[in-house]
């Protein structure tokens, strides 16, 4: 053999859940939930660098080749699988979400016609909610007005106030983005377009003051808050996370933001990862994949057709969030069958060892997926998190149980 030809690198040894047997799960009696979320990359690029983004800044970088938009013949093959997959499923409605990158940057025009395109073809007997979630900077009273006609819901991304906010979410060339947003949720809340807005999400930065954040998002009135842990895995931690697992600096920013919510004299908005908890700790179902063991029904096609997992996938590896499937080629039923997909519906039984033994299973779920992912052993690990859930929950149990007590008792 000739010297100068490299020998192969070892392929790596497969990873759970590309070891599940899905057969043998389907011939035990296991049966997958139906999608019922589709997540629609309309477009592709972004008009801001956040420096955190998964989608342009950690390790998947399938982006950079892929279309910009997604061509109006794909979004009509989109809209007859999603119409196939309800109706094989008796579904009476469905959600679809268009998303980026930056989804605004498609056009009021063509997001109107994506939207009307799903309707279309899922009318008369299913319904089609829609939402767009946006980084808001070009959100203004024309496109509002279009999605007033479209009675599509806005989700808008912010971090808190200026400071906090421009230290991540800005322009490339620097500029940051808060004054725009902050003009476009004045928009928002107003009495014409109020029943659209959706919400804020929040990333999280332990460099902020949790309550000041908070009472910065709660100044634009938001109907729901979703404060996001930031994107991290065992063999690349999220910032702040180390080893040592008495300290929680997540639980204890989230804890100082409870303690505020929950004891207000009157609600002032929704929180959706602290009122999941709530409902989890009082015997109910959880509406998130963040926390739970509810089965995921949320499913991406991205601008070039190609069908993948949960897009926060992206800060494994390379190709992580893909199913190797397409909406040309493959009916959402075929992806029902992805091991990835499966593990993600499997409740309980998707849960490491260690998370099997916690008195707190039920309700932490192990956090969001991609968070439990490890080299070596794929997704089958507590979250990366497990010591400020645990401690976040424990919390919330807490003060819940004391104020049941005293409920009791007069």
């Amino acid at each position: 053999m000739s010297a100068d030809i490299a020998e192969p690198e070892p392929q790596r040894p497969p990873e759970w859940p590309a070891t599940l047997d899905v057969d043998a799960l389907v011939e035990g009696g296991w049966r997958p939930r139906p999608f019922q979320q589709f997540l629609l990359k309309v477009h592709s690029r972004c008009n801001l660098a956040c420096d955190y983004c998964y989608v342009y800044t950690m390790a998947d970088q399938s982006w950079r080749s892929r279309p910009m938009v997604m061509p109006m013949s794909l979004v009509a093959v989109a809209a007859r699988r999603i119409a196939e997959h309800a109706r094989a499923h008796g579904l009476t409605s469905v959600r679809i979400i268009l998303h980026g990158g930056e989804p605004l940057l498609a056009g009021g025009r063509y997001l109107s016609e994506a939207v009307n395109a799903v309707r279309a073809v899922c009318a008369p007997d299913v319904r089609v909610e829609a939402a767009v979630q946006t980084n808001g900077v070009l959100l203004d009273e024309d496109v509002l007005r279009l999605f007033g006609e479209l009675d599509l819901r806005v989700g808008v991304s912010l971090d808190g106030g200026r400071r906090d906010n421009d230290r991540h979410r800005r322009y490339a060339d620097g500029r940051g983005s808060h004054d725009a947003v902050a003009g476009a949720l004045r928009l928002l809340m107003s009495p014409a377009h109020r029943r659209l807005y959706g919400g804020l999400l929040c990333t999280i930065d332990l460099d902020n003051d949790p309550v000041e954040t908070y009472e910065e998002l709660l100044a634009f009135e938001p109907p729901v808050i979703g404060f996001l842990l930031p994107h991290g895995t065992w063999s690349s931690p999220p910032p702040g996370r180390t080893a040592d697992r008495t300290r929680t600096p997540y639980a204890d920013w989230l804890i100082q933001i409870f303690d505020r919510w929950y004891g207000a004299p009157r609600q002032e908005t929704d929180v959706r990862l602290l009122r999941e908890i709530i409902y989890l700790l009082l015997g109910r179902e959880s509406a998130s994949e963040a926390v739970g063991l509810t089965p995921s029904s949320l499913v991406v096609v991205e601008t070039d057709g190609g069908i993948e997992q949960l897009d926060a996938l992206k800060v494994v590896e390379q190709g992580a969030p893909a199913t190797g499937m397409n909406i040309v080629d493959h009916s959402f039923d075929a992806v029902l069958r992805h091991p990835g997909i499966v593990a993600r519906q499997l409740g309980r039984a998707a849960l490491s060892e260690t998370c099997q033994s916690c008195d707190l299973a039920r309700v932490c779920g192990a956090g969001l997926y991609p968070h439990r992912y490890r080299e070596g052993s794929g997704y089958l690990n507590p979250s990366v998190y497990c010591p400020d859930l645990y401690r976040l929950i424990q919390h919330i149990r807490t003060r819940l149980q004391l104020d049941l007590q005293r409920r009791r008792q007069g």
